[in-house]
């Protein structure tokens, strides 16, 4: 009986474990989607990545609560017309109704006229909806600069 509890409750584990991957892999391809809209300066569908109710901590700037001020933020920065960003997700992971993602990001534009690059890294907690869907609940970024 002891060994017939143990293979249940291993089987269990490795279920759900599976069910977490293919978790943490669809938020690492949703991470990339809004990737892809913030290249494309797509305001509307950046902001909708973020929950209703989101923080958003950008660098050297007072923190951003909830999805219409993120869109706010966001349109300031993405109007420079020199301004391109995209980010790679490196590492995606899904416990239960959280998540978050982890990567690398690469800014260019204009300062004074002189074209910059900026590099650094990004942390995102994604949290599950009541419909199913996962939003941004905190976002923050920073640059490798120093």
């Amino acid at each position: 009986m002891k060994r017939v509890s143990l293979l249940l409750v291993l089987s269990l584990l490795f279920v759900f474990n599976a069910i977490a991957s293919d978790a943490a892999k669809n938020l690492a391809k949703l991470d990339d989607e809004w990737s892809k809209a913030a290249a494309a300066k797509d305001i509307d569908k950046v902001s909708s990545f973020y929950a209703e109710d989101a923080m958003v901590y950008p660098p050297n700037a007072p923190v951003v609560s909830g999805r219409a001020e993120a869109k706010k933020a966001w349109a300031a920065m993405l109007a420079d017309p020199s301004m391109s960003l995209s980010w790679k997700t490196t590492h995606s992971e899904v416990q239960g109704d959280l998540g978050f993602t982890s990567g690398t990001y690469e800014a260019s534009f204009k300062v004074d006229g002189k074209p910059m690059t900026e590099k650094g890294k990004y942390l995102c907690v994604w949290k599950k909806q009541k419909d199913g869907s996962w939003k941004a609940a905190h976002d923050i970024w920073n640059s490798d600069a120093k």
